[in-house]
């Protein structure tokens, strides 16, 4: 499961995505318009502007706004940036990688070689989707839903 900084951060940035014209935002804007706790939204800013998908501005005009088009950002980058590495065992990680504890030989254990084609079946998925999409998707859900005729009396 993705934390709650990753759901916060996913959030802040569909909102940046969609600011005019790019137009950067400022943190007491965006944490009043998408309820998320300022100090907090501070430190996920920081870490995104840190691992490249943000860009700020200071003084006047000044704010967070994407450093790349929203079809540029994928989902992946954002999870490792606030998540670190996607692994589901640490034998898999290559940021953080630690040995099982029960394991007797890496190479021929089952759980590490079904957990690699795991781990290589959610990079592929989380590598492919964009910011853009997660956008694209919403505004389709929330057309259909508007289209929906209620009969009700």
């Amino acid at each position: 499961m993705i934390s709650k900084k990753t759901t916060y951060a996913f959030r802040a940035l569909l909102h940046l995505a969609k600011a005019p014209n790019g137009q950067p935002v400022l943190i007491a804007d965006l944490a009043r318009d998408e309820k998320i706790p300022r100090k907090f939204l501070e430190f996920i800013l920081l870490t995104l502007r840190k691992g490249g998908l943000l860009q700020s501005r200071i003084g006047k005009g000044g704010g967070y706004n994407l450093a790349l088009p929203p079809d540029k950002i994928t989902i992946g980058s954002i999870v490792r940036v606030l998540e670190g590495d996607i692994a589901p065992v640490p034998c898999l990680s290559d940021t953080n990688y630690a040995r099982c504890e029960e394991c007797q030989d890496e190479a021929t254990c089952g759980i590490r070689l079904t957990m690699a084609d795991v781990h290589v079946a959610l990079s592929n998925v989380l590598d492919k989707l964009t910011l853009a999409d997660m956008i694209e998707r919403s505004e389709t859900e929330r057309s259909k839903r508007q289209n929906i005729v209620d009969f009700n009396i």
